[in-house]
């Protein structure tokens, strides 16, 4: 992995949410090998971090507490990582799973994406990354309400930057495709089998966004296959629902 500067990265005070998934474990440790202090955020303590906040990100006092805490004291910078999945037809999708789905994946970045803007700008350094998904920007069936809060994410952090322009804070938005992680139940997996999608290993994706942290990257879409169709589904989306087709079709004959 690259190496950064040491006056930039070692001693850095970095805290992940989710630090504790198939993802942010290995993120946490290189950004650790990397020199920075890592404390984790995730709902038990995370091993590969200096320190653990242990939260509950779907309580609104839990997050109100954890707000107040990244204002108080802001670290360096602030990694989202923490999400939950949703997978099904959405009318099937029940009301509070999807409440879930968008506060996990939405407000709680939002939230302390917020908590930590004002004091990164006044001190003017700091870096807010938010870990999105290739869903967000090419939205499929099944995937409504995750695909859309991923969206919403996107669109979060180019706000954000453009808020923060020349403040000395860097916002870093990051897009992955799938990967092998318990994230995925056997449904999910059924449907990328399905479908061809491919699946990252975790190490290979954590690696990706340690890199976009380290060099303090503004966008990373991971897969060069899906910038195409990012790029496709945002000036000519028919297209993309053509090349889909048959795909949907599949998926539709197993889970409908």
């Amino acid at each position: 992995m690259p190496q950064r500067n040491p006056a930039r990265m070692n001693g850095l005070r970095v805290m992940i949410t989710g630090a504790g998934g198939g993802i942010g474990t290995p993120l946490a440790r290189m950004l650790a090998q990397a020199g920075a202090h890592v404390t984790g955020i995730d709902r038990s303590d995370c091993p590969a971090c200096h320190a653990s906040i242990v939260t509950d990100l779907s309580d609104d006092a839990a997050l109100a507490k954890l707000a107040q805490r990244l204002q108080d004291d802001c670290p360096d910078i602030l990694v989202n990582v923490a999400g939950v999945m949703r997978f099904g037809l959405h009318e099937s999708q029940p009301i509070d799973a999807l409440a879930l789905c968008y506060r996990v994946n939405l407000l709680v970045p939002a939230v302390l994406a917020r908590s930590v803007a004002a004091p990164m700008r006044q001190r003017g350094s700091g870096q807010i990354v938010n870990v999105g998904s290739v869903l967000g920007s090419i939205p499929y069936p099944w995937f409504a309400a995750y695909s859309s809060s991923k969206a919403g994410l996107a669109a979060l952090s180019q706000g954000l930057r453009r808020e923060l322009q020349g403040s000395g804070v860097t916002v870093t938005h990051i897009n992955p495709r799938a990967a092998r992680t318990p994230f995925n139940n056997g449904e999910v997996n059924r449907f990328l089998a399905l479908t061809g999608m491919k699946a990252d290993e975790p190490e290979w994706v954590a690696r990706r966004i340690a890199i976009a942290i380290i060099e303090r990257r503004e966008t990373v879409n991971i897969g060069a296959m899906e910038q195409v169709f990012a790029a496709l589904n945002a000036i000519a989306p028919r297209l993309v629902d053509n090349g889909l087709a048959g795909q949907i079709r599949k998926v539709r004959a197993e889970f409908n």
